[in-house]
């Protein structure tokens, strides 16, 4: 079936500002009791190395990945959320207002924003990263490395409708997008690097999130399985629950044609709390189901990889657990957080992974705690402690 030819693409160059937003600014409190918002500013010629971010309500920590140390905070106003930008300086910073960059390296927010209210989902793969922006159904993909110097060329893709949605660039141009509207997401489309349509699929209900596997395969979550777009085709990996299993949050790796999501069984549920994770094997197409040791659960923050391509789950008891994704085995569970309970409310703190090579690092909301791990040893290798809560966390894509 082919869409409305309102689904285009196109080449731009966008230079924007951030002209009157002063809750994306970096100002120092005018309160000098203030001790937090003292180091919101940092001197000029600060560097941070391997930077981390930490969200918390009033704004955004830097830390140094080595020491763990503070090393500036941004105010932000309300929700915030931080991803990786693609390269081993920048984040992308989303609040109700949009996309901003922000130059970890040098603890400060640029003046590069992409408006747009309800900023989605942020994916990098292949050298490019791509900004879904909800309330218009557009994406927006550039390389990042062109970031250092100021604004990227950027391509955009713009859906029928707006929607909940994601997009992900492969490296041959072709751009994989969910299908949607405000009140039913059903499917994906491919189009080439000309914007042309090659591919479509209404085969998956509620679809949401995405990850790639080894290979480019793209695998999109549905409440009844996983939608792959494969070899310029899209082909649909049932659940193993016939009437639902539901995967929305999935993780890839290069290295590895497995892809790690999670899996929920109750359509009715206002919050579920899963016990078992799916791994989809991209190249035989199937599915199957793993269980959490000990009846632990886990939340969309959980899911990691490693760098062999091996599952990390941050479980509810507290361990970060490691799992073979051939096999299914549970190879190490590491403790690293006290026992926890996911809170019904998405936007609420608690404990969260972020993964960068060989490191595994872990926010610990209860006790104002960031740790760092190694996977290679299995051990907790520095903790630290926070004058905030933390609530989500990310980092620079690759180490300096």
């Amino acid at each position: 079936m082919m869409l409305s030819n309102r689904e285009w693409v196109r080449h731009s160059r966008v230079v924007l500002t951030l002209a009157a937003a002063a809750a994306l600014t970096m100002t120092a409190c005018s309160s000098a009791d203030d001790e937090s918002a003292s180091s919101s500013t940092p001197p000029d010629g600060t560097e941070v190395t391997e930077p981390i971010a930490v969200t918390y309500d009033g704004g955004i920590a830097l830390l140094d990945g080595t020491s763990l140390d503070v090393v500036s905070k941004v105010p932000m106003d309300g929700f915030t959320r931080v991803n990786p930008a693609g390269d081993d300086d920048h984040l992308i910073v989303s609040d109700e207002k949009g996309f901003t960059v922000m130059d970890a390296s040098h603890a400060e927010l640029t003046d590069l924003v992409y408006p747009g209210e309800k900023p989605g989902h942020v994916v990098l793969h292949g050298g490019k990263t791509v900004l879904f922006t909800d309330s218009t159904g557009s994406a927006l993909s550039f390389d990042p490395h062109e970031l250092s110097d100021g604004a990227p060329t950027t391509r955009e893709y713009t859906s029928a409708s707006p929607h909940h949605g994601v997009a992900v660039e492969l490296t041959d141009g072709t751009i994989v997008a969910s299908v949607g509207d405000e009140e039913n997401r059903r499917g994906a489309r491919a189009v080439d690097a000309q914007g042309r349509q090659i591919a479509h699929s209404d085969q998956c209900p509620g679809v949401h999130g995405e990850a790639v596997a080894s290979g480019e395969v793209v695998g999109l979550g549905c409440k009844d399985g996983v939608l792959l777009f494969k070899n310029g085709a899209f082909v649909k990996v049932p659940s193993v629950d016939p009437e639902y299993g539901a995967t929305s949050t999935q993780v890839g790796s290069d290295a590895s044609p497995v892809l790690v999501g999670d899996y929920k069984t109750d359509p009715d549920a206002e919050r579920e709390f899963p016990t078992q994770f799916a791994l989809i094997d991209t190249a035989a197409q199937k599915q199957r189901l793993i269980q959490m040791p000990g009846g632990a659960s886990y939340s969309f923050r959980s899911l990691g990889r490693g760098p062999g391509g091996e599952a990390l789950i941050l479980g509810t008891d507290g361990h970060l657990h490691v799992f073979d994704v051939v096999s299914g085995a549970n190879v190490k569970s590491i403790p690293v957080v006290g026992k926890w309970q996911e809170p019904m409310d998405w936007q609420e703190p608690r404990p969260s992974l972020f993964v960068r090579d060989d490191t595994a690092y872990v926010t610990d909301p209860a006790t104002k705690t960031i740790k760092r791990v190694s996977l290679s040893t299995g051990t907790v290798s520095a903790e630290a402690s926070l004058d905030v809560t933390p609530n989500e966390i990310s980092g620079t894509l690759h180490k300096h």
